[in-house]
């Protein structure tokens, strides 16, 4: 990938501790970094910033090491002096590519030695520093924490100290932890921004949000250019197998059991290093002085289902090769971050978790010898010296033989857990199962087939919803995690069937539905809603064709049929159940062709056919993401349809062009339509945003259609469509 083209870099005027950064003070205690207040009056909403020497600390570690490979190589003017005292999760090696460029330069060394550093700053002419070097294995800071003490806090205060006594440093860049937020709640739906409050639960994130107020403090009082990051999980070539994922790849490589601590269910978000390197560039030329950045992706992943996918790469059964072993003293739940803050800086996601495992499995088997013997790190809970200069520090079969032990005394277990003193309940959750309405209509059988394909328990519900005292015997027979309501009346054939028939649509729409989310909440369950987005149609303020859709918080107002009047009308009732996720879908549509109900069969079966555009849900791609969102505890409204619009004739010349070149089809106008239908159709375009920023990997609709729909049914050879 080519480096990034940046301007000129921006040279201020004014003395340094002139920009002093401005402290904002929130009713939840945290802090926020923002603009010092002269940049603020300039207008600059993006930094341009363009270092000439950097240190780079602790760059023989894992992420730092790509870090400073890719400034190497993308900018050779760019001077790059790293500084590491090659601790126990150090490698030279991991800056091989590096060595024998003539722009880079190896110093072996500590950050708490204040002369060294000094001496640096001066000789080296360093302007830019980029600060890595810590402890960072939460497992050993629960049995030497004051070494941890020592590496995070203090030797961040020998560097800070430094910059302030030389006054050269034009960006200090602080690399943090997303851990220092604490624990997220389970079912938090934003994560947290940089103005969080700052919660550290374990003694590692503790001294890394200490390190924090230090940089602030220098940044304030002393006008040092700072900028902090705070980073999710990072994995890929290169680390120390002290953390999960290499852990795992090297313990299923020798055929060994991979421990997880407690259940497994500990949700954590990961990013490929190469795309966490990419984010450091950014902020190293675009990041504003004085702020924090979140580091993170939306893409979650308990633990057990990260075990999972790695004893599929090894095609392991994973029943036999994962063993729930102690967990830790404390054990954060989750960790969720909004990165938005990032993204407008230009930078995204590039790697999928599939790719990015992928790519690291294959380097873990081609470097089995990178890290020499590592059978210390790779017992349930390691407790490094962490002593520099000393490569491994267990002696190698006494490593094995507690590996070993271990797994022994405990091989007539299928399943040990063994949850954490602090929060037993938590570590002990109940496996999925989905208690499902509308066995009979087409979403609610296309769940029960993904739950079959996912290996996810269910049972259908046998209750009429408005009929309570057969839903509470559902729930008591049935005991269910969640439920999902995809039972309801549309029609028959359509929607024009209940202008005659308000009675029943009352009944299954309104009364049903509710009856089932107060059910539901007496009995603590979360309840996924399958609605309409057929409540709205196209006004002033959102006018047809300009891409202004209507948004989760916008009020209904189609009122055209009296099946959108009754959706409409439980939809508002229901924002008072806050155990209940509301999923507007809207004209659905599958890869299952020859349903009467999809979108796409219903139009190409029509003499005529009206062109407007509208949005549309993909049920092949947005299904399964309601089962997930399911597994996260989404509550509230969604746009429940893929980002875009697409018109019907768009649809037909698809459909031409994939299955059939001979069709053809007529439009007419929305009042010759009028005559043949009883009540008017709504047509609008929704506004999928959040969907989207909650699931990044989502298709438009356009791409959708292809993707899951047209291409799986293809007739028409490649290269055989009509014009």
């Amino acid at each position: 990938m080519p480096p990034f083209s940046f301007p000129p870099p921006f040279v201020s005027r004014v003395p340094c501790a002139a920009s002093a950064v401005v402290l904002l003070r929130i009713k939840s205690s945290a802090f926020a970094w923002v603009l010092p207040r002269k940049a603020a009056r300039g207008g600059t909403r993006m930094a341009s910033y363009t270092p000439k020497n950097i240190l780079i600390t602790g760059a023989a570690g894992f992420i730092a090491s790509h870090v400073a490979n890719r400034l190497v190589r993308n900018y050779p003017d760019y001077k790059v002096v790293v500084l590491d005292k090659l601790d126990y999760c150090s490698n030279l090696k991991n800056l091989h590519p590096s060595l024998c460029s003539p722009n880079f330069k190896f110093v072996k060394g500590d950050i708490a030695s204040a002369d060294l550093v000094h001496f640096l700053l001066l000789t080296e002419s360093i302007d830019t520093i980029m600060h890595f070097a810590a402890q960072t294995h939460v497992d050993n800071s629960f049995g030497n924490s004051f070494e941890f003490t020592k590496n995070n806090i203090y030797g961040t205060h020998v560097l800070l100290e430094a910059c302030k006594v030389t006054g050269q440093v034009r960006r200090f860049i602080h690399v943090s932890t997303d851990e220092v937020y604490g624990e997220t709640d389970e079912d938090a739906v934003v994560g947290n921004h940089e103005a969080s409050q700052l919660l550290p639960t374990n003694p590692y994130s503790a001294t890394k949000a200490g390190a924090e107020m230090l940089v602030m403090a220098y940044g304030r009082s002393y006008g040092l250019p700072v900028i902090t990051t705070r980073g999710n999980n990072v994995y890929g070539p290169n680390q120390f197998p002290e953390k999960l994922i290499p852990k795992f790849i090297l313990l299923a490589m020798r055929g060994l059991q991979l421990p997880i601590h407690g259940d497994g269910s500990n949700v954590r978000s990961y990013l490929y290093c190469e795309d966490v390197a990419e984010a450091f560039e950014v902020v190293l030329h675009r990041g504003e002085v004085g702020h924090v950045y979140n580091i993170g992706t939306k893409k979650e992943r308990r633990v057990i289902d990260v075990a999972k996918d790695i004893c599929g790469l090894f095609n392991l059964d994973p029943d036999s090769v994962i063993k729930f072993v102690d967990n830790r003293p404390f054990n954060d739940q989750r960790y969720f971050l909004d990165d938005q803050k990032l993204k407008n800086l230009g930078w995204s996601e590039r790697t999928t978790w599939e790719e990015g495992l992928r790519k690291t499995m294959e380097w873990y088997t081609s470097n089995p010898g990178w890290w020499g013997d590592v059978s210390g790190a790779l017992v349930p809970h390691p407790r490094m010296l962490m002593m520099p200069g000393i490569e491994r520090h267990l002696d190698a079969s006494e490593a094995t033989k507690d590996m070993a032990s271990h797994f022994t005394n405990n091989s007539s277990q299928k399943r040990m857990v063994v949850p954490a003193p602090r929060n037993a309940a938590a570590s002990q959750k109940p496996p999925l199962k989905f208690l499902i309405y509308g066995r009979t209509g087409w979403i609610g059988g296309l769940l029960g087939k993904i739950c079959t394909k996912q290996g996810i328990p269910f049972e259908y519900g046998k209750g009429r919803l408005e009929e309570r005292s057969q839903l509470i015997l559902d729930i008591q027979s049935v005991k269910p995690t969640h439920v999902f309501n995809a039972a309801g009346v549309t029609g028959r054939p359509n929607v024009d069937w209940c202008e005659s028939h308000k009675t029943e649509t009352i009944r299954t729409n309104v009364v049903g539905t509710l009856t089932l989310a107060d059910v539901c909440r007496e009995h603590g369950l979360l309840m996924m809603n399958y609605a309409t987005g057929c409540i709205f149609e196209y006004d002033d303020a959102h006018p047809e064709g300009s891409g202004i859709g209507f948004k989760e918080e916008d009020k209904p107002n189609f009122t055209g049929s009296y099946y959108s009047k009754t959706k409409a009308m439980v939809e508002e009732l229901l924002r008072e159940y806050d155990n209940v996720c509301t999923l507007r879908v809207r004209m659905p549509i599958s890869s299952d062709l020859s349903n009467p109900r999809n979108f796409i069969t219903k139009i190409s079966r029509y003499n005529k056919v009206v062109n407007i555009p509208n949005s549309m849900t993909i049920l092949d791609e947005l299904l399964p993401i309601s089962i997930e969102m399911a597994k996260r505890n989404c509550r509230g409204i969604w746009n429940f349809t893929n980002p875009g619009v697409v018109s019907h004739n768009e649809i037909l010349e698809m459909y031409k062009k994939y299955i059939d070149p001979s069709f053809k089809w007529a439009n007419f106008t929305l009042e010759e339509q009028a005559k043949v239908i009883v009540a008017p159709r709504s047509n609008n375009e929704m506004d999928a945003s959040k969907l989207k920023k909650e699931f990044p990997e989502l298709c438009s609709i356009k791409e959708s259609l292809i993707k899951y729909v047209f291409e799986p049914n293809r007739k028409v050879p490649h290269g055989g469509e009509t014009k």
